[in-house]
């Protein structure tokens, strides 16, 4: 793994060389575009990163999520730097290139499926999230998605709406998405319980949507934003048995929970319910743009050939670190 320095301080914080720079960044970047620590990164090594100024801080925040191998691990450099030195883009939709499919190989064998199985990558969380939202829909020929209080699935349209805190994420930017309907959450610790969760959900398809409406409900194993809370496994079963129940899609969002963040591969993994398609993104490629949606086999071959893409989705640099990712994490632990 990469050697973490240690800890020093050599100048006051802000340093000379991050105030200057943060005094070019107020000029030129948006106002929404502000920072929580008034430092600039200069260089990261494991659990470490150091600022333009010299000084070694501790890493807490992970990229937001996005480092679960730490910051320039040797391998998944390595195997970065050789991909980008033999091509960086294609679009695999015009001229197809191997790590797009072994990473699917990869991710499919240790996903919780019990059957076939098929992937399809993007860039963002955001982008994995709205297009799983798409399998759904185009599998099940319906429009309607439940999301939870205290969720955040990403911030473009639609998955805006499916986020559930309004401020900063949505405000000043409606109109958000039509069909989405959100439900009670459980906590142990600030309730409600799994029992009166469930009742309540089943209550919404007599009072918000039909549940030959719903497309798919989507549910983060662990919250991220609402204070890292795990959804109990009762839970989880239960909504596998109403999704089952009614031909609802369920979605495991496994953007921040994903890739050993949680002690296995996916965190759903621990409560033994098989979901119906997973998201996946942040820590996949150890800070590298990458996503995807992994699914059941129907339900990904429903969409017809166009459905989903980009330009510049599963990039063969960011699929490559990936495949060192789940190297280091098999081997490293």
């Amino acid at each position: 793994m990469a050697t973490t320095k240690s800890i020093e301080l050599r100048t006051a914080i802000p340093g000379p060389r991050s105030q200057a720079i943060l005094e070019r960044k107020a000029r030129v970047i948006a106002n929404a575009k502000s920072v929580v620590l008034p430092i600039v990164a200069h260089e990261g090594r494991g659990a470490t990163l150091t600022d333009v100024d010299g000084n070694t801080f501790i890493d807490f925040t992970g990229g937001v999520g996005c480092l679960n191998t730490g910051h320039s691990h040797p391998r998944v450099v390595e195997a970065a730097v050789e991909q980008l030195s033999r091509f960086a883009h294609t679009d695999f939709t015009v001229v197809p290139y191997e790590p797009y499919v072994e990473l699917a190989e990869r991710l499919l064998a240790r996903a919780p499926f019990r059957g076939p199985a098929k992937a399809a990558f993007f860039n963002a969380g955001t982008e994995a999230v709205e297009n799983a939202v798409k399998f759904a829909r185009l599998y099940t020929r319906r429009p309607a998605v439940i999301a939870f209080e205290g969720a955040f699935h990403g911030r473009t349209l639609l998955s805006m709406t499916l986020t559930s805190r309004p401020h900063p994420y949505k405000l000043g930017m409606g109109p958000l998405a039509p069909e989405v309907y959100r439900a009670p959450f459980p906590s142990d610790y600030r309730g409600p319980d799994t029992e009166t969760a469930l009742a309540e959900l089943r209550q919404m398809f007599s009072t918000h949507v039909a549940a030959e409406q719903v497309a798919a409900i989507i549910v983060e194993p662990v919250q991220g934003e609402a204070g890292f809370l795990p959804a109990p496994t009762p839970f989880l079963q239960g909504l596998r048995e109403l999704c089952d129940e009614h031909g609802i899609c369920l979605i495991a969002d496994e953007v921040q929970s994903g890739f050993a963040r949680t002690g296995t591969l996916f965190a759903i993994e621990q409560s033994g319910v098989e979901p119906d398609l997973i998201t996946v993104a942040k820590s996949i490629a150890a800070g590298l743009p990458l996503s995807g949606v992994l699914g059941k086999q129907e339900i990904l071959d429903a969409a017809h050939d166009g459905a989903v893409g980009g330009t510049y989705v599963g990039n063969p640099v960011a699929q490559a670190a990936a495949l060192a990712v789940l190297a280091v994490i098999a081997e490293e632990g």
